[in-house]
């Protein structure tokens, strides 16, 4: 496998929940880390926090220009780009007798979209790196939750993605592969006006049993995946379950 140490890698989503911890995890082991993000406040706060080896590159996914200052700003920061953690992500819950047409374009566009597109932004770079991306798939696409439906439909489209773009780069060395977090602690739910920050956290710890394992996750526990599958050069294709059990069905009694 290769080593961590000195990779560029590009995080988006980088200011908090599972990109954060992404961050921290693989500049703690040498990586040189972007992270990007819409709001400026919590990724400085956060590139400050974990120092010199993490800068931080405010912009949209969804906007060209700023999916250009992204990936460039990986590469000033890192001496080049050896891997693409596209995690930036929306929500939108609701009812199909309720669908906004406007707003599922709007999530398709940031958890969708904008991630190939920056895929197209960071190609060269990682074919001259033989480097990867990895996407960020949920569990939604294993267990249905009813009113979900916008945001899991974006996650498999993903999960599909990473199949075909695997088999398409492969030529050019670069890996494709997916994590699918079960219940981990994330700003996600909070942003899309379906809680407070309290209300989610106790929402998640009643979903405890839920998981075989008894318990969420954390973002650290994501990043491990995050790391092997940047190191590990003969996986591609491959999404990866990291959660916890939740995806089995079971309760814990």
């Amino acid at each position: 496998m290769r080593t961590i140490e000195n990779m560029s890698v590009l995080i988006t989503g980088g200011g908090s929940g599972i990109g954060e911890g992404a961050a921290e995890h693989l500049a703690a082991r040498g990586a040189k880390v972007t992270i990007t993000g819409r709001r400026e406040g919590p990724l400085v706060e956060t590139a400050t926090r974990i120092g010199d080896r993490c800068h931080a590159v405010a912009g949209d996914v969804t906007n060209a220009d700023d999916r250009a200052r992204m990936v460039q700003g990986a590469v000033d920061h890192g001496g080049g780009l050896d891997a693409l953690i596209s995690n930036a992500g929306n929500m939108y819950r609701c009812l199909v007798q309720d669908y906004d047409e406007q707003a599922l374009l709007e999530v398709f566009n940031t958890n969708v979209v904008g991630g190939m597109m920056l895929c197209r932004e960071a190609h060269e770079h990682l074919k001259a790196s033989k480097g990867c991306i990895v996407f960020v798939g949920s569990v939604h696409t294993q267990r249905a939750f009813p009113t979900a439906s916008p945001y899991a439909a974006t996650k498999g489209a993903l999960e599909a993605l990473t199949g075909v773009l695997a088999a398409e780069l492969g030529q050019d060395g670069i890996r494709v592969s997916c994590v699918r977090p079960g219940g981990v602690l994330t700003e996600l739910n909070v942003r899309a006006g379906l809680g407070t920050t309290e209300e989610q956290r106790i929402r998640l710890e009643g979903m405890g049993s839920m998981h075989a394992l008894g318990r969420h996750g954390t973002a650290t526990e994501i990043a491990e995946a995050f790391e092997y599958l940047i190191r590990a050069e003969w996986t591609t294709g491959y999404v990866m379950t990291v959660d916890g059990g939740l995806g089995l069905g079971v309760t814990i009694e």
